[in-house]
């Protein structure tokens, strides 16, 4: 049976996302995101809008957020997409939070990597340079 259209079963979520079916059933079981549908055999349907979730989530899961972090991001961007102009003012201000703490965390990965590159440079230095 094809999905109902528009819809993606979770197989062509992974694919479209890059990310596993254990992956994705892991972050449902967690509350951060829901399958929109079923279909009758059951099986779960996703809408664009879940797909675009999960992208948030594979976007801030490398940077170290807890998934009460990512809970709370995906919420306010949701609020922030339903926000009349009043409520606008403190959800950018929590959004603000979180690209601070995104960058902080980018530019701590950024200096880790650099000590990384190092000790890889040190290492080669001691293998035999063959050519």
């Amino acid at each position: 049976m094809t999905p109902r259209t528009g819809l993606l079963q979770i197989g062509q979520v992974a694919e479209r996302t890059g990310l596993s079916l254990r992956t994705i059933r892991f972050y449902e079981e967690n509350g951060l995101v829901a399958p929109t549908a079923r279909s009758e055999g059951g099986f779960r349907l996703y809408s664009d809008d879940d797909v675009a979730r999960l992208e948030v989530i594979k976007r801030m899961k490398p940077l170290g957020f807890t998934l009460e972090e990512m809970q709370q991001l995906l919420i306010l961007l949701a609020d922030l997409a339903a926000a009349g102009a009043d409520n606008r003012d403190a959800l950018t201000d929590r959004l603000q939070m979180f690209h601070e703490a995104a960058t902080a965390r980018v530019t701590a990965l950024r200096e880790q990597l650099a000590v990384a590159e190092g000790f890889a440079a040190t290492l080669a230095e001691h293998l035999p340079h063959t050519g």
